[in-house]
């Protein structure tokens, strides 16, 4: 090749380049380079020398020497030919494997798949690339098998049966002999194990493992959704009789033990359908002027040891899952119903953050405490709401927002003591939440507050009406104390002396957003008149995204730009190594408020008992599993929760094929438009195949379809009008026809 380009005076060679290229990826293997740091640091200068660069580039990817992690960001493959890998089945047949030690997924098509299944730990060996082609790789063994199981309905013939499921890693349905059918009959929801799945065999071969139920019948529905996920569905009977042999009573010694608060003025704030309260909060004056706030915690970590059958379960949950009609608890409802609620007039055990506050919600003062408590009323947020509107203290946005602004000042039944009575309380607490949260924005939290859809429900299951849930100064004043709590114990481990080593704990850590998805958010706003700084320091961006959600509300392309907003943050997650709370701008955050329905909160509780008693640090090793447990389980249980709002919303709109609704469109793919139904916020989707009047392709970067014959353009956040064509409650899924004007 001629030569190209200048280094120094000396035109470089593609030899030359090449050995530059392969010395850079080399010598920094954890590396990832973008184009022009690549031009930079090689100083290419040239337009030639930079053209044959990104030659080499493709030429050095299609060897497999560096791989491609994002457009134009190169860093070197250290992926050997032969590596373990899991196995990430597809219907399509465009199954992939992603390496164990890290790295991309690689393609592997169904003749290379060897059977595997969704989750196997296989053995796999890359196969000779073609040029212009994808890296594919072959499965030789399979190492271990996933333990998953497949949810459907059985089609039961005379000798045998078929499992069909909506399972969208299975092109096949799983046949099961007779004899595996535990009783199934057809019709019936089931769940099913794979057992083998023998090389010349079209299907896979399976064992019935449980019966839900009728397909169709509310709690089988319920049930099969939380097996799909392969979350429990019923509580073990050895861990309920375990729960059954706990005293609630509560001794003098132990009352003794513990800073006695059942004379100070406390009240719990909860959902109106909440059972498991296991937060309240206090309030008083102290006699130097100042306002004593207690957060009180259910006491859990008391009645459940680690390592008992209770705890081994509650372990193994991680969290209690909220399903559209049901809670399915972590703990026996004997726990965290009974003994851990904290009901008002019962004496409760509890663990305290107890702060000394002046007017401005300045902390002057706080410390931990195991107490003893007794609730005076049990508050539900729409009676908070109707006291603080009552007396003019809510904020003025909360007058326009949907859902009750009459509430019952007395839902909780005529023999509690009025909600009035407690009004200069709640406004005391209301003035100092607005405070905190006010200082909060200042430092760079991020104010997402999103609307959540709420059906109610008939004594068969089925919805028969929606609402909205907003978050209104009641929710906000409950959720800056346990903010406050939350962070404050938190840094009183994490936060040591220069040179102190902090002792091991579990954080709520939450990472900066993702560089790229902010750029493409800051590129996509300028057409609505936006504009958002994506780099700088922390604050900075956050200042900008908080300028950009206050702009847009109460705007046409509000929720357009808030849904694309949020899809450039990080999830949280758990972790002993902190990062801070991005989202909340702490530095230092954990989850303490929660134990009945969460772990990491009963993990906390204990550590801090052990901490504030002298012990050591922790196993840092055991921890971050358990973290690492409890994101995934937290992850699945949201994903659960999804599935069941998607359910109830395609049951909701059954009845009502045929009819015309004015929508937004809410999400745009290759496959077709989702549109989501201004009035109630169901959401379906607008196939790719029934819009029939142009060609259209998906632009990605702009969240749209365009035509290319007509030019016709759907984008996220167009007003649309549909007509509902299909309500599949199998697929869950709802089929939209565009209705032109």
């Amino acid at each position: 090749m001629g030569k190209t380009g200048k280094k120094g005076g000396k035109r470089l060679k593609k030899k030359e380049l090449a050995k530059m290229l392969m010395d850079l990826f080399q010598n920094n293997p954890a590396e990832v380079y973008d184009i022009k740091r690549i031009f930079r640091d090689l100083g290419l200068t040239t337009h030639p020398a930079k053209l044959l660069c990104m030659d080499l580039l493709e030429d050095l990817a299609m060897d497999d020497y560096i791989k491609e992690t994002d457009n134009l960001h190169f860093r070197l493959n250290s992926t050997g030919q032969v590596f373990e890998a899991i196995f990430n089945r597809k219907a399509n047949g465009k199954n992939t494997v992603t390496p164990v030690d890290g790295g991309e997924p690689v393609l592997v098509a169904e003749r290379n798949a060897l059977h595997a299944m969704n989750g196997d730990k296989v053995k796999v060996t890359l196969l000779a690339r073609r040029k212009h082609h994808v890296r594919e790789a072959q499965v030789v063994e399979i190492l271990s098998r996933a333990d998953k199981t497949f949810v459907g309905r059985l089609e039961v013939r005379r000798d045998f049966a078929f499992l069909v499921t909506e399972d969208r890693t299975l092109a096949n349905d799983i046949f099961i002999p007779q004899r595996a059918l535990k009783g199934g009959k057809n019709g019936d929801k089931a769940v099913v194990k794979i057992t083998e799945w023998p090389k010349e065999a079209k299907n896979p071969i399976g064992k019935v493992i449980d019966i839900l139920g009728k397909s169709g019948e509310n709690t089988t529905e319920m049930h099969a959704i939380l097996a799909e996920y392969g979350l429990p569905y019923v509580y073990p009977a050895e861990v309920e009789a375990e729960a059954e042999k706990i005293d609630p009573g509560i001794t003098p010694e132990e009352i003794a033990r513990r800073e006695d608060m059942r004379g100070v003025t406390t009240f719990t704030i909860d959902p109106r359908d909440a059972k498991d309260f296991d937060d309240a909060i206090s309030i008083r004056n102290t006699e130097d002027g100042f306002w004593e706030v207690g957060v009180h915690i259910a006491d859990v970590s008391h009645y459940v040891k680690e390592g008992s059958i209770i705890d081994k379960e509650a372990v193994k949950r991680a969290t209690s899952v909220y399903l559209v009609d049901r809670t399915i608890p972590m703990l026996p409802e004997r726990l965290c119903n009974f003994i851990c609620s904290l009901r008002p007039d019962e004496d409760k055990l509890t663990y305290s953050v107890i702060f000394k506050l002046d007017d401005h919600a300045v902390v002057k003062d706080w410390h931990l405490a195991h107490t003893v408590i007794k609730s005076d009323r049990r508050f539900t947020y729409e009676e908070v709401q109707a006291v603080l509107e009552k007396n003019h203290e809510a904020s003025p946005e909360d007058y326009n927002l949907p859902g009750d602004h009459a509430a019952d000042p007395n839902f909780s039944g005529p023999n509690v003591i009025p909600a009035d009575q407690f009004a200069d309380k709640l406004i005391v607490l209301n003035r100092l939440a607005k405070q905190l949260r006010s200082r909060r924005f200042e430092h760079g939290a991020i104010n997402f507050d999103r609307c959540e859809v709420r059906f109610d429900i008939d004594e068969k299951g089925k919805p028969v009406g929606v609402y909205f849930k907003v978050a209104k100064d009641a929710n906000k004043l409950v959720e800056e104390f346990m903010l406050l709590a939350n962070r404050t114990v938190a840094e009183s481990v994490g936060k040591r002396p220069k040179n102190g080593k902090p002792k091991t704990f579990p954080y709520r850590i939450h990472d900066l957003p993702d560089p790229d998805k902010l750029v493409n958010l800051s590129e996509f706003i300028v057409k609505f008149g936006y504009k958002l700084k994506p780099t700088g320091t922390k604050e900075e961006v956050s200042k900008g995204l908080n300028k950009l959600l206050t702009d847009i509300q109460g705007k046409k392309e509000q929720n357009l730009i808030e849904t694309v907003s949020l899809r450039a943050m990080m999830k949280a997650r758990y972790s002993t190594h902190n990062i801070g709370h991005y989202g909340l701008a702490f530095d230092y955050y954990t989850h303490f408020t929660s134990p009945i329905r969460r772990y990491p909160d009963v993990m906390v509780h204990r550590l801090l008992t052990r901490y504030a008693e002298g012990g050591r640090s922790a196993s840092q090793d055991k921890y971050e599993e358990l973290c690492e447990h409890c994101s995934t389980m937290e992850q699945l249980a949201a994903s659960a929760e999804r599935a069941s709002i998607k359910y109830k919303q395609v049951e909701f709109m059954s009845d009502k094929l045929g009819q015309v609704f004015e929508g937004t469109v809410s999400g745009v793919t290759e496959f077709g438009l989702y549109v989501e139904i201004n009035e109630n916020k169901c959401e379906g989707m607008v196939p790719l195949r029934d819009l029939n009047d142009d060609y259209y392709e998906f632009d990605e970067r702009n969240y749209s379809l365009w035509g290319r014959k007509f030019h016709n353009r759907y984008s996220l956040g167009d007003a649309v009008k549909i007509k509902v064509a299909r309500a599949n409650l199998e697929k869950k899924q709802l089929d939209f026809a565009l209705v032109k004007e």
